[in-house]
């Protein structure tokens, strides 16, 4: 289901990616901030511990997360654990998710961060879907953490 960009956002990451997820029917998610160039966990929801330690700090251009910064534009997977794509980190897949997004959070063409949502089945993400997600990242992106 999409969602309405226009949806007021709680203001803290952690209430607006329990939001998200909850409207997306996905399970589990992040929101990485963009910190002196390295994204920086701000919020994650459903994640092991030892995964959280693991993307605490993705460098731009590693993972899903790090591969959506660079590129400004959704990375997306049908299924995170049969992928051979080499787009997701030995860590995505330790998750036990399966259909996985990230994507940037733009203010204009400045990437503040990356919103990353999964759900535990396989699922093809649709060009509305990931259109969604892009107007609720840039949404984020001008919010503070």
């Amino acid at each position: 289901m999409a969602m309405n960009p226009d949806l007021a956002l709680p203001a803290d990451d952690a209430a607006a990616l329990a939001a998200i997820l909850a409207r997306f029917d996905c399970q589990a998610g992040t929101v990485h901030r963009m910190v002196n160039g390295v994204l920086q966990l701000s919020a994650a929801h459903n994640l092991p511990p030892p995964i959280v330690e693991l993307v605490r700090m993705v460098p731009v251009g590693k993972g899903m997360a790090g591969l959506a910064a660079q590129t400004r534009m959704p990375v997306s997977l049908c299924n995170l654990q049969t992928d051979t794509s080499g787009h997701a980190r030995p860590a995505a897949k330790a998750s036990g998710m399966e259909g996985s997004i990230a994507v940037p959070m733009l203010a204009g063409e400045e990437v503040r961060g990356v919103l990353g949502v999964a759900k535990a089945v396989a699922h093809d993400w649709t060009e509305e879907e990931k259109a969604s997600l892009l107007a609720v990242g840039a949404r984020l992106a001008g919010k503070k953490p």
